[in-house]
């Protein structure tokens, strides 16, 4: 068994599992696309996580389609006061608000149509 492992971690590099992204969330820029009634997607993620990788990758593929959304982002790690201001307790969580309200939460889901779906719903 330990020599199935060594193998899969030579073969797969660590990197294919990391997250390239940065800390887009600011209150100032919540409150201020709040205030213009702009719909908001905000997605915790971490930078080991595969499934935050993949959830990155479709978000990142939804700010070209919905255009008139505002995307932020906040590494869950590092930014527990993030975390804990919009009650989000897990990596992988995707939180959408919409007239100061919140209207969809979506955990560990990587499925492209339905986050385009909780997306389209708030829209």
């Amino acid at each position: 068994m330990k020599k199935i492992l060594i193998i899969i971690f030579i073969l797969i590099p660590f990197k294919s599992f990391s997250v390239e992204k940065k800390t887009t969330f600011t209150a100032e820029v919540f409150n201020q696309a709040q205030e213009e009634g702009r719909v908001v997607v905000i997605n915790s993620w971490n930078k080991s996580c595969g499934t935050c990788a993949k959830q990155v990758q479709i978000l990142d593929q939804a700010k070209e389609k919905f255009n008139n959304v505002v995307f932020l982002s906040f590494e869950q790690i590092n930014n527990k006061e993030i975390a804990k201001l919009l009650n989000i307790d897990f990596w992988t969580t995707i939180v959408i608000y919409k007239n100061k309200k919140e209207v969809a939460r979506s955990i560990g889901e990587t499925n492209r149509d339905n986050i385009y779906s909780i997306i389209k719903k708030a829209i």
